[in-house]
Parts: C-alpha cells; structure tokens; sequence
C-alpha cells in the first residue's frame, strides 16, 4: 500500500462507488458507538415493507453525505474559494454528523418518543458530546457550521439548505434502493455548477448555481416532489406509520395503568422511552441523551414483535398486524373531511372492534382512537421564500431560481401540496 493510498479508508459503496474516508477525526467518529448506532437505524422508517430494497441504513447515507462533501469542496477550491484544510475536515465532520440524531424508524417515532422534537435538536446535542470526548478543532468547527454561527456561511448552506449535500445524497441513494426510477438526479451535474458568490457586504457568503445547471436543479426539485408522494408519503408508508405509532401510544396507556405485562415484555432501551413524558425540551438532560443512543430499529422490534403474544388484545393485535404488514387502509380525500363524518366513521370502527372481539361495548369507541386516524400530508418541493436557490448569470447577475429558469415548472414546485386522508382497518367502513 502506498503512502498516498494508506491515508485513506476505502468504504464501498453502491450510489457513488468509492468512498475515502480520510484515517483522522473523521475515521475516528465513524468508528464512535453514536455513528455505528445509525448501521441500525432504517433510512426510511417502515419504507421496507413497501420496497423490498429499501433495507439501506442512516450509516450508508451519512457517509454518502460526508463523500458529496468531498466533492462540493474540492469544486469550489477548483472555482477559486480558499478552503483550509481545517475547514475541509469540519465541513465533512458536519456532513457525516448531520442526521446522527435520528431514532428507530427514523422520521416516523419523530414525535412518539419525545412530543415537539425534531431529529436536528439530537443531532446537535450528539455533535456536542462527541466534540467534549474527542477534542480537536475540526469538531468545534463543524459545530459552528451546523450552527450557522462560522464566518463564513455557505459551509452551513452546504450541510443544510434546499440543496445541501443531505438531499442530494437521499433522493439518489432512495431512489437506488426504492428501485423508483423518477427520484434519480443529476448530483455532479449540480455539485459542478455550484460557486461562491459575495453577498451582504460578505466576500463569500452564499452558494449559488451557474446559469448552465438551472435544468440539473428544476430536474432535482421534480424529482424530490416526486419522491415524497411516491415513496416517503405513499400511502402504505402512512398506514405502517399509523400502526406503529398507534402501537406505542397503546403501550404507554397501558403501562400508565400499571399494566406490568406490558412493561416486562419491553426492551429497555425502549421502555425508558415509554414510561417518561419526555419533550423536545430533555435533549439537553445528558441521561436522556444516553438513553436516546442505546435505542435503534432492533429494540422496537422486538418489543413489538413479544407484544403480539401479550395479553393485552388491542395492543397484540397492532402488533401482530405491524409484524405482519396487515396494515390500516389509507383514502386520500380532496378536502379534510367535516367533524361528524369523523365521528361518524368512528362509530363504525367501533362497531367493528366489538364484532372482531377486540374491544367490549363501553370501551369499543376509545379503543377506536387506535384504528382510525383522520389526518394530513404536507409537502412542499421548493420552499423560495425562506431558502432561495440563487442563480448566477455568466453576466455575473444573480437572481432567484424562477427568474432563471422554467418559471411555470418552478412556481408549480413552490406550491405546498396539502393531501387530508382517513385511515381504518380494512371492512371497518361503510361507505
């Protein structure tokens, strides 16, 4: 092995080939329990019962991260930005970092587990711990660029934006996996034409795309739409999330009456989860961090898997349908629909847990709470107002990406898409 050769660890990876993690700070946090943690977390929440191939990993996706990274800097460094070597390192660090804050099923236990948080207020706490035990200026700089408190703020556009390295590397490593074809992008056409441009009395403030990639960026938008009501909001996704998080809720009401069966079955890791009321608000308790980092995909399910034998008929029984995959059913409606066709439709699912024998006549519409759902997806492919993709011109004029571009097929991806559906067990409703 040559000596050029010897300072890198070579990962093989799938979307983008060969992967070089350089053998310092960056090896040393792949080779950490909080990275390792994410081998065990599924990229895509309950997506693998949907798509077969869709068993990759947080790990595979932050370290294609990390690679895009490596390339973006090194484009930029070719356009003329000087980057140190220091910011190099920090920029890959957040980059490899940036989604190490996720729990089981990533997206999907979001607000199960703890109510009002979001993955990033764990990644940040995550990203602080490791920066404390293993010392050195990359991690104190990669924090100051998840932050967006460094000096130089198109680091922290590159590890969060509408065209980070985050979204670039999972829409091509989804689609791969999915085997859905519409999300595959462009992502060097679109890491090539990216620059610096000085904004705001800053020298290099901003990533901007040059005139030549606005088609590779429209292509990446459509693409992203696409993705999310095919795979991320599919139907079928919805209805395994609706199980699962039904599953929990029914768990923890029953361990809240000291249901002991319940509690014994669990794995540890988990139960911790279910016994506390937590909030957004614990991340900064160092014990619930660590609890946090012992809990993965594996813990949930096994819990769920040895509640499907419990004693409990509602909870075995969502259990048995999650291990299954004998899912609700999900009907998209145009409009939400009005309070007393919810109640209505309620009814019936009670109604139809006295007829399975799940539930008793005085506890059948509470226990309905569990079966039907009645509830809205979002999504918004460009969101302009808040984080503009800039476009610069060869004239050296910049200007958001409508004024570049297909301004239809831009103002179209700008509309935030609101799609209200039921959910219920399938012959629970009378239509």
């Amino acid at each position: 092995m040559n000596s050029a050769t010897s300072k890198y660890k070579i990962f093989t990876d799938p979307v983008h080939g060969f992967i070089s993690v350089p053998r310092d700070t960056i090896l040393g946090l792949v080779h950490t329990p909080e990275v390792q943690r994410l081998r065990r977390i599924r990229q895509l929440g309950v997506g693998y019962l949907v798509f077969p191939g869709a068993e990759h990993t947080r790990f595979g996706h932050a370290l294609g991260a990390m690679a895009l990274m490596q390339d973006v800097v090194a484009t930029l460094k070719e356009k003329g930005t000087t980057i140190s070597p220091a910011e190099s390192s920090a920029a890959q660090c957040a980059a490899l970092l940036h989604d190490i804050g996720h729990g089981p099923f990533s997206h999907t236990l979001e607000n199960s587990l703890l109510s009002g948080f979001r993955h990033e207020l764990m990644s940040r706490a995550l990203l602080q711990r490791l920066a404390d035990r293993l010392g050195g200026e990359s991690l104190q700089l990669a924090l100051k660029i998840f932050d967006d408190t460094y000096e130089r703020p198109f680091f922290h556009q590159l590890v969060s934006s509408q065209l980070d390295m985050d979204r670039l590397d999972y829409l091509r490593r989804d689609s791969f996996y999915t085997g859905v074809v519409e999300g595959a992008i462009g992502v060097q056409r679109i890491i090539r034409t990216m620059r610096i441009h000085p904004s705001e009395g800053l020298e290099d403030s901003q990533v901007v795309i040059e005139a030549k990639g606005v088609y590779a960026v429209e292509s990446f938008l459509i693409a992203r739409r696409l993705m999310y009501w095919q795979v991320y909001l599919h139907k079928t996704v919805i209805a395994g999330d609706e199980v699962l998080r039904s599953l929990i809720e029914r768990s923890r009401d029953l361990i809240r009456r000291g249901n002991s069966d319940v509690r014994d079955l669990a794995a540890p890791a988990f139960l911790y989860f279910l016994e506390h009321d937590l909030s957004a608000a614990d991340v900064e308790r160092s014990e619930v961090v660590s609890a946090y980092t012992d809990l993965d995909d594996t813990d949930v399910l096994y819990t769920v898997k040895t509640w499907s034998r419990c004693s409990d008929r509602i909870l075995a029984d969502l259990c048995t349908r999650f291990i299954n995959r004998n899912f609700f059913r999900v009907t998209f409606h145009q409009k939400e629909p009005a309070p007393n066709v919810v109640g209505r439709h309620r009814e019936q699912v009670a109604d139809w847990l006295v007829q399975q024998g799940l539930s008793s006549r005085q506890e059948a519409f509470d226990d309905a709470g569990y079966y039907f759902k009645s509830d809205v997806s979002r999504h918004s492919s460009y969101e302009s107002v808040e984080d503009s993709i800039m476009v610069i011109e060869q004239s050296g004029n910049v200007h958001e990406l409508s004024e570049a571009g297909d301004t239809a097929t831009v103002g179209a991806l700008r509309e935030f898409e609101v799609k209200p559906y039921i959910c219920y067990p399938k012959g629970a409703l009378r239509e």
